[in-house]
């Protein structure tokens, strides 16, 4: 909670809005992923190996079940920056506060931080504590065994399988009872 009050300027008038981010890797390499066969039999799958990707940057209020996905070429601290900027952009009626892990990209020096955002970060080391993991784990689930003749073609069905998840489903899996708390506890 102390971290916290640093992290939000006094001069803040806007309502608080807590957010767990991250970005997930997604290449045209096969996500595999156990099946279920007969005792005996192995299972069979079709694998493709192309090693093109793109990145998925992604918020999701643990609160609320609120989200935003970006796809970027990269992984990097410019990348990062127009991450930034864009969910600054769509959030600018409330003060932000993004629980991000200690990447490169979340810590450089260069990386300009919106006034309406803030960084926290978690622990070294801790992705267990990053409630979008799991909307990451959730998604690969969806996209095993699938396969992509074009990276565009990847970013096409991301894009589509994240729009079909609803607040609810996204507040589910993000929903940490700790971060939640902590929401209405700075917000009241």
């Amino acid at each position: 909670m102390e971290q916290m009050q640093k992290v939000i300027p006094a001069t803040n008038d806007r309502p608080l809005r807590l957010w767990s981010q991250d970005e997930s890797r997604w290449g045209l390499m096969t996500i595999r992923r156990r099946r279920i066969t007969l005792r005996g039999v192995k299972p069979v799958g079709r694998i493709q190996h192309q090693y093109a990707n793109c990145w998925c940057f992604g918020c999701v209020a643990p609160a609320t079940g609120q989200s935003y996905f970006h796809l970027r070429p990269k992984l990097d601290t410019t990348n990062m920056q127009i991450f930034l900027d864009s969910f600054a952009e769509r959030h600018r009626d409330t003060f932000n506060i993004l629980v991000v892990d200690r990447s490169g990209a979340h810590t450089a020096k260069v990386l300009r931080i919106p006034e309406n955002v803030a960084l926290m970060f978690l622990p070294a080391r801790s992705p267990e504590l990053n409630p979008i993991e799991r909307v990451w784990e959730d998604v690969r689930k969806e996209m095993a065994w699938k396969h992509f003749v074009h990276l565009d073609c990847l970013e096409d069905e991301l894009e589509a399988l994240l729009a079909t998840y609803t607040t609810e489903r996204l507040q589910s899996l993000s929903g940490y009872p700790y971060l939640v708390q902590a929401e209405l506890a700075i917000s009241s």
